[in-house]
């Protein structure tokens, strides 16, 4: 073997461990460099991974550089042989995730009173946050409230197989979005079965898309689906083709009363209609 070969791994010894596999060598007959270790990153979210470089011991006569802190033999360090893999759970009485938004929030130097409870039934973190600066947590449509749910959940969720759901809200903000949400999804489907054309909505998150779709579900006249990627993911409203004969009856019946009422036929307020508390006119009676 001429060259270094190059390995990444969650941290030095599973590199050590991948490249004892991948050369196909016993660990006592390779060298490694450390060329970086493993970082947890910022609060612990999006940790670099350790990088190596290793090849056969002795390789082309060259003798390995003798720097104890960056070369040594794979025999002198101890590599975990490949364990079976098992599901890591939790105990849910423990589970908080006031530590880790309390140390964002300082971080942002941003003064927020934290309200966390455990939801056994959703299995859900649901925390309130309450403050003077809530509307720059909440965002443009909430979109930075959702940015930190979601910096959160992954904190929560990380190096675990039981996923906990995490829930932010404050002000009540989820609630009244929702509301605002569905008002839009029925006046959208209104205007699409009044005018029979396709309605392309703003981008939304997933959570306000389900809304969208479950609103609108019960309404056989219009159909709904999502187009575009993330973020820019949009719900379409349109009309459901199989009832749109129905729906074309249904509105020129209803323009047909529309009219009926308004001085059309058979009406009494167009000029010439009979008017019962209307006095008869006396064409010889002149004006004093």
């Amino acid at each position: 073997m001429e060259d270094w070969l190059e390995v990444e791994d969650k941290t030095v010894q599973d590199a050590l461990t991948q490249a004892t596999v991948t050369l196909g060598l016993p660990s006592d007959q390779i060298e490694y460099e450390v060329l970086e270790e493993e970082k947890s990153g910022l609060l612990g979210l999006f940790p670099k991974p350790a990088k190596i470089r290793v090849r056969k011991k002795g390789a082309e006569g060259v003798k390995a550089e003798t720097k104890t802190e960056t070369v040594a033999s794979a025999e002198e360090t101890e590599v975990e042989k490949p364990k079976a893999v098992s599901e890591v759970t939790r105990d849910v009485s423990g589970i908080t995730v006031k530590p880790f938004l309390s140390e964002l929030f300082k971080v942002m130097d941003v003064d927020v009173e934290i309200k966390e409870e455990y939801n056994a039934e959703e299995k859900q973190v649901e925390v309130d946050l309450s403050g003077d600066q809530m509307g720059m947590l909440i965002g443009k449509r909430g979109q930075t409230l959702d940015a930190l749910q979601y910096l959160t959940s992954l904190t929560l969720n990380k190096g675990y197989d039981d996923y906990v759901k995490v829930k932010i809200d404050t002000e009540n903000y989820r609630e009244r979005r929702k509301a605002t949400i569905e008002n839009l999804a029925k006046n959208v489907a209104k205007k699409v079965k009044s005018s029979g054309r396709t309605s392309t909505l703003e981008p939304m998150n997933p959570y306000e898309r389900r809304i969208i779709h479950a609103v609108l579900q019960e309404d056989k006249y219009v159909e709904t689906h999502s187009e575009g990627e993330e973020p820019h993911r949009k719900v379409v409203v349109s009309v459901n083709p199989e009832f749109a004969d129905e729906l074309r009856e249904k509105n020129r019946n209803n323009r047909d009363r529309r009219r009926g009422g308004y001085g059309g036929r058979g009406g009494n307020r167009g000029r010439g209609g009979y008017n019962r508390n209307r006095r008869p006119y006396n064409k010889d009676k002149q004006d004093n």
